[in-house]
């Protein structure tokens, strides 16, 4: 096992759900933690709240990983950050609306493909040259059941994620020889903020959503995740698809009767 106490890890999209769950798992386990998000006051009370609790570093980085010059300006001007970060967790994302293609909005499917593919590789592309450079290093890309499996109104949002897992493939062979190890955790469904976004703030759709079965917590992907980097350094978790009990398949949920 290795210990990931001393060492340094990026997590996007920490302000909540998966990212915030694992930048928290990180922190107790003594790994210093750089957090991003969109939110500058969500970002500064979990930063507050990891050294407060855990004793640990924490840089709170401000921006949108969808604007590359942003990307490269905030991440850049960290440069003692990424002259020894040994985790990157990919996990700024999400999913807007459940209409068919026929119907939907492109200003959604622009949303999602920029964030949850382009995001990703410019994050990516910013870190991956030290890691490179360091030989070592831990990539984590956050997918989903839906890049193994469609559903009716899913059509952009699985496009994306089944791009997240084809990019985490390819990434294994780019950086095959360099030490650097690629997993792509992929959950099924999850009780986040993540419905709620994706149906623009209606909470009881969002709710219902998880009606009649329990779904997974941010905090066991989180798990996951941390299971992941902790592996010996001759171990790479390639993919790890976690499902809730109650959940077969993206389109199979059994759900009980109230």
């Amino acid at each position: 096992m290795t210990n990931v106490k001393g060492r340094w890890a990026l997590v996007t999209g920490a302000t909540s759900g998966f990212g915030l769950a694992t930048a928290r798992r990180l922190a107790a386990e003594g790994c210093h933690v750089a957090i991003t998000g969109r939110r500058a006051d969500r970002l500064q009370a979990l930063a507050r709240e990891l050294k407060d609790r855990h004793g640990v570093e924490v840089l709170a980085l401000v921006f949108d990983v969808r604007n590359l010059s942003q990307v490269r300006s905030v991440l850049g001007g960290a440069a003692d950050l990424l002259g020894h970060l040994d985790i990157l967790v990919n996990n700024a994302g999400l999913a807007l609306a459940l209409d068919a293609l026929q119907s939907g909005d492109p200003a959604d499917w622009d949303q999602m493909i920029d964030t949850n593919v382009k995001g990703l590789l410019y994050v990516s592309r910013t870190v991956l040259p030290g890691m490179v450079e360091r030989k070592g290093g831990h990539i984590v890309n956050v997918g989903s059941v839906a890049g193994h499996q469609v559903y009716p109104g899913g059509a952009v949002y699985s496009a994306t994620k089944f791009a997240v897992r084809a990019i985490s493939d390819a990434l294994r062979h780019d950086v095959l020889g360099t030490g650097i190890r690629v997993s792509n955790v992929e959950p099924g469904l999850a009780d986040t903020e993540f419905s709620e976004v994706r149906f623009k703030g209606d909470r009881a759709r969002a709710k219902s959503v998880y009606e009649g079965m329990t779904p997974l917590s941010a905090e066991d992907v989180a798990d996951a995740i941390v299971w992941c980097v902790s592996r010996p350094a001759h171990v790479n978790i390639q993919t790890l698809l976690i499902m809730p009990t109650d959940q077969a398949s993206a389109l199979a949920v059994h759900r009980r009767k109230a």
